[in-house]
């Protein structure tokens, strides 16, 4: 059976079962670098009381799947893993994991900062926070954009602020 790289969910995951899975039977393994990103209460000057995440089915995880097979490409990893949440999340509530195994610890953290900055501007998720005002949909950022382009990955997700 193949192993599970990719996982859209709405329960929480358990970051120290996650980091053993991604380690499991892998003697080479030297170097594990994870990213858990958790659902803040501020955003963009405003209070949000909960966040909304939705994701295109099947398309989802597809495009995952294929940043996982980039970092494969770019870096010298033994393994990745990304889990993702969608529904409704509040403050402090874990959202997304990016695991990544290698042997040396200079590839894993690169990696996981790759699939991360990949992540955040080219995986179909839709963002909704609700804050005092009332619910609004969250736009990409130019900043993650510009991130992503120190990878040679040009992404136009966001428009500059005027």
């Amino acid at each position: 059976m193949a192993e599970l790289r990719v996982r859209i969910q709405t329960e929480d995951f358990d970051l120290g079962a996650e980091v053993a899975a991604l380690r499991a039977g892998d003697a080479g393994v030297g170097a594990v670098a994870v990213f858990v990103g958790t659902v803040r209460d501020r955003n963009d000057g405003q209070g949000v009381s909960r966040m909304e995440l939705e994701h295109y089915p099947g398309m989802t995880e597809r495009s995952i799947e294929a940043m996982i097979d980039e970092a494969h490409r770019r870096f010298d990893i033994r393994a990745a893993r990304v889990i993702h949440r969608v529904g409704p999340l509040l403050p402090q509530d874990q959202i997304v994991y990016v695991g990544v195994s290698s042997a040396h610890r200079s590839e894993a953290f690169q990696a996981c900062e790759f699939l991360m900055d990949y992540l955040k501007t080219q995986a179909p998720f839709w963002k909704k926070e609700t804050t005092p005002d009332g619910a609004r949909w969250v736009d990409a950022r130019v900043s993650d954009d510009e991130a992503l382009k120190r990878w040679g990955i040009v992404a136009c997700n966001a428009e500059p602020t005027r």
